[in-house]
């Protein structure tokens, strides 16, 4: 089969994915095999391929971790599944079921997990292996293109708002529209929640305000801290903006006992423990999260903005994402 692969890990720029040859994966007990139809591409794909969150535990590597397909083999032991089944895969790829997290309903947080471009290989190629407790049947109305950034971002945004603790008639200010932000505008409005899109880019407005946002700022422009104190401040804050500033504008604009909830990396400023405010991390989502965001796509009542580029476009794909000039969602096809 032919994949992006990653042989070492090194500046985007220098084009370090090479789209070659792989082997065909083998699925093992309990697994599958799909021929995917669409990979979405997410910034954490960058930060693997240039080495920001160290060096990769299997090199080389294929990246990719939201990934729709058909099944084309079965491993011993599935009987869930059957070959021609459109799936969907989110990036943990297995978890241990046995640690704290697992057995409390927080498989999200494993301690264990194995995840898809980073300690096995993932979808940036033809085919790819998963296990099948692990992949979810995709419904027929919702393309592969729709489907794929469901896995990540879409889920992401799911859980975000559900830690938030947000419904009708709060307001959440929702920093960073993005692959993740425009969905978390989404999930947000359908809690009943009145939603601030806030963004350092200009670009990014008119998609907030095609999501659904009541209100939106652009951070480079005014002071959103001011913009969203004036009524008091917000129930609760959502982080999707990789910026030490976006987290610390969320803590200035969220009111006394409310919620900062954040998903990406960052230093934490400008907290007053005066005002009771509960930060809380966010990543991704369970199995539970993904159907329940299957169901409400299915219903129509979530979609993504995804634009397609060929598998071999990756490198360049990446570029674009990594300098800001990526509107919604982009995903791969072979």
């Amino acid at each position: 089969m032919k994949a992006m692969i990653l042989h070492e890990t090194g500046p985007i720029e220098s084009g370090p994915l090479r789209y070659e040859d792989a082997e065909m994966p083998s699925p093992g007990p309990g697994e599958i095999v799909m021929k995917v139809g669409a990979c979405g591409v997410c910034r954490s794909n960058l930060q693997v391929i240039e080495g920001e969150r160290g060096r990769p535990p299997k090199l080389p590597l294929i990246p990719g971790h939201e990934v729709v397909g058909r099944i084309t083999e079965l491993g011993q032991e599935v009987n869930s599944l059957k070959i021609g089944d459109r799936v969907g895969a989110q990036p943990q790829f297995s978890v241990c079921g046995k640690c704290e997290y697992c057995s409390t309903g927080r498989e999200n947080l494993c301690t264990d997990s194995k995840r898809f471009g980073w300690s096995t290989d993932g979808g940036y190629s033809e085919y790819m292996r998963g296990f099948a407790a692990h992949v979810h049947k995709v419904p027929d109305n919702i393309s592969d293109i729709d489907a794929a950034p469901l896995f990540c971002p879409g889920v992401t945004a799911y859980r975000a708002v559900k830690e938030s603790g947000i419904s009708s008639g709060k307001k959440v200010a929702i920093f960073g529209i993005g692959g993740v932000g425009h969905m978390t505008v989404q999930f947000a409005r359908l809690a009943g929640a009145r939603v601030a899109a806030v963004s350092r880019n200009p670009i990014h407005t008119h998609l907030a305000s095609e999501m659904g946002a009541d209100e939106v700022l652009i951070s480079s422009k005014e002071d959103p801290v001011r913009a969203l104190s004036r009524d008091g401040g917000v129930d609760a804050s959502i982080v999707f903006a990789p910026s030490d500033d976006a987290i610390s504008q969320a803590i200035q604009s969220t009111k006394k006992g409310g919620t900062i909830v954040i998903g990406v990396d960052g230093s934490i400023r400008n907290y007053n423990f005066m005002k009771g405010q509960t930060i809380k991390g966010t990543v991704v989502g369970t199995r539970e999260d993904i159907n329940e965001v299957l169901s409400l796509a299915a219903k129509g009542l979530v979609h993504v903005k995804a634009k397609e580029y060929k598998l071999e476009k990756a490198n360049d794909v990446l570029k674009e994402l990594k300098g800001n000039r990526v509107d919604g969602r982009v995903v791969l096809t072979p």
